[in-house]
């Protein structure tokens, strides 16, 4: 790939995901949306491997389908109210079909199936723009129609994100999919907070965007993929080793470091919510 024709891709990924932040109607946003789709499809695929050409089919796939019930819901929301308008989504069926489109884009439990895969078959910058970069505009929607989605359906799929997260990641050798699980985990804490108080939720994803990409630029630096590559690591670089350790502690929301703060936020308005039952299950 040239560098006129990256920069056009990189271009398109930023414009898209601008659209759909800036968008007030969900035609417009719906195209922000796939405009960024494409145009991370090549970076995806850019290394000449089978892996890296199942990853790119595997995520245009659930992005398509995600797009498609996008689509669906705002076409019968626009049937009941004639609005196009994103916050005029007032009709049920409309909402939890947007709410789970959303959801499979941004790799949430219960359709969380293709993110580890997707992230293990490309390289480890792909992997940080997707876990980064590719969820600010799905959050963004989420967060504009979050008074409308029932906190039932939030808080399910949040409480079963926070669980696949922690457990699928125990079981993990290789640091992409151990990162995947990692974002599935902070989204479900993200989704979970959203049905109650969104701006939590918003600087709950904005601080582990800032967390999660240092440690994907850290192991770019040292070339490590498994955790056995990063055990070795801290005889060449010992500085770099210490940084990547602590802050994955800092993710998983341990007491003295960054990641606590927004988690101990999000458990005491769970609390004041009279949620003790939640806060309990998410700790």
């Amino acid at each position: 790939i040239t560098p006129a024709s990256m920069t056009i891709v990189f271009l398109s990924i930023t414009i898209g995901t601008i659209m759909t932040m800036s968008s007030s109607n969900w035609l417009m946003a719906w195209i922000g949306l796939e405009l960024n789709m494409l145009a991370i499809l090549p970076i995806i695929s850019k290394p000449k491997t089978t892996r890296a050409s199942e990853a790119t089919t595997k995520y245009f796939l659930t992005q398509a389908i995600a797009s498609a019930m996008m689509l669906l819901s705002s076409t019968i929301n626009v049937w009941q109210t004639g609005n196009w308008s994103i916050l005029e989504l007032k009709n049920k069926f409309s909402t939890t079909i947007m709410a789970l489109s959303l959801m499979m884009k941004m790799g949430a439990a219960p359709i969380h199936f293709w993110l580890p895969e997707v992230l293990q078959g490309t390289t480890l910058q792909t992997a940080l723009l997707i876990t980064t970069w590719q969820k600010i505009a799905p959050i963004t929607l989420m967060y504009m129609i979050s008074n409308n989605i029932q906190p039932t359906i939030l808080v399910s799929a949040g409480i079963l994100s926070m669980i696949i997260g922690g457990l699928g990641g125990i079981n993990q050798t290789q640091l992409r999919k151990m990162m995947a699980y990692s974002s599935i985990n902070n989204l479900g804490w993200t989704i979970t907070i959203m049905a109650f108080s969104p701006n939590m939720a918003l600087m709950n994803i904005f601080t582990y965007i800032i967390m999660i990409t240092p440690i994907f630029l850290m192991m770019t630096n040292m070339s490590t993929k498994t955790l056995q590559n990063l055990s070795t690591t801290w005889t060449t670089s010992m500085t770099m080793t210490l940084s990547i350790a602590l802050l994955m502690l800092s993710t998983s929301g341990l007491p003295p470091f960054t990641g606590f703060m927004p988690k101990m936020l999000i458990l005491n308005e769970l609390i004041s919510q009279k949620l003790t039952t939640l806060a309990t299950l998410a700790i």
